[in-house]
């Protein structure tokens, strides 16, 4: 009999998910990784300087570099030019943190989270994750496509945060955040013209989990999101017109809520 399309489309998912690998580079992004249990660990390429350099994470981290010579460091390892990796790659495959209701009904951190609209840049991911990280969010959710998947650039910017601080890619962001709902999250969506202040709309949610909710600069968040979130809710700026940079952002309404 044969299979059904969604079933065979499914496993090609799989099997590409699989076989996916992600290359880590710069000697933090590189030492944290080295220094995480969870990490499934494939080639660690160095120069001799690197290797100097990460010393005790390099001995603990379970895998036998190769050394080579910096100036045909490139030749070794594909990393996109321009990409300062300081002697140091890690071939990885990408974290498995689990299932949503795993991580955000009981995990570690507060109960809170922060959701992702479409938002691309993998700076501005890594930079989110850490604020995530700092203000002890239990997660970072975005869609499985349209988002910043797990990359080198992500990881350096992260500053170490993305072997902390979970990241978990979902294939519908809307349901994901009906299933935070039944959770008992409070959804505060942010958008300039929202008719709440974030401030307001974080008090009302008092004694509840939260999820902020925040969209790609320019577009902002999508018709479908806006309309699941229980709130939209802006951040007040001194004069009268500004903007902030979706990290930027997340940075200020982490802190608003986890200081709540």
């Amino acid at each position: 009999m044969k299979k059904p399309t969604w079933v065979i489309e499914k496993e090609r998912a799989r099997r590409a998910a699989a076989a996916e690998t992600v290359w880590l580079f710069g000697l933090h992004a590189v030492r944290d990784a080295l220094a995480n249990p969870r990490r499934e660990k494939l080639r660690l390429v160095l120069t001799k300087n690197a290797a100097d350099r990460l010393g005790e994470a390099l001995a603990g981290g379970g895998i036998a570099p190769e050394i080579v010579d910096p100036r045909k460091f490139d030749t070794y390892v594909p990393l996109d030019a321009g990409s300062v990796h300081q002697g140091a790659a890690l071939e990885v495959k990408p974290l498995n943190w689990g299932r949503l209701d795993e991580v955000c009904a009981g995990g570690a951190g507060r109960p809170l989270v922060v959701l992702l609209d479409r938002v691309t840049d993998p700076h501005n991911v890594g930079a989110i994750l850490r604020s995530a990280e700092v203000f002890g969010a239990r997660a970072v959710i975005a869609p499985a496509r349209h988002s910043a998947p797990e990359t080198g650039a992500l990881a350096k910017t992260a500053s170490g945060a993305l072997e902390r601080q979970p990241y978990l890619r979902v294939g519908n962001l809307a349901e994901a955040m009906e299933r935070l709902r039944d959770m008992g999250y409070v959804l505060v969506g942010l958008a300039g013209e929202g008719e709440t202040t974030l401030a307001a709309a974080l008090d009302g949610a008092k004694g509840r989990p939260v999820a902020l909710v925040l969209g790609a600069e320019g577009p902002g968040l999508r018709d479908k999101t806006r309309e699941t979130c229980d709130a939209l809710a802006r951040i007040p700026f001194a004069g009268a017109f500004g903007s902030l940079n979706v990290s930027n952002a997340a940075a200020v309404a982490l802190y608003a809520a986890s200081a709540g």
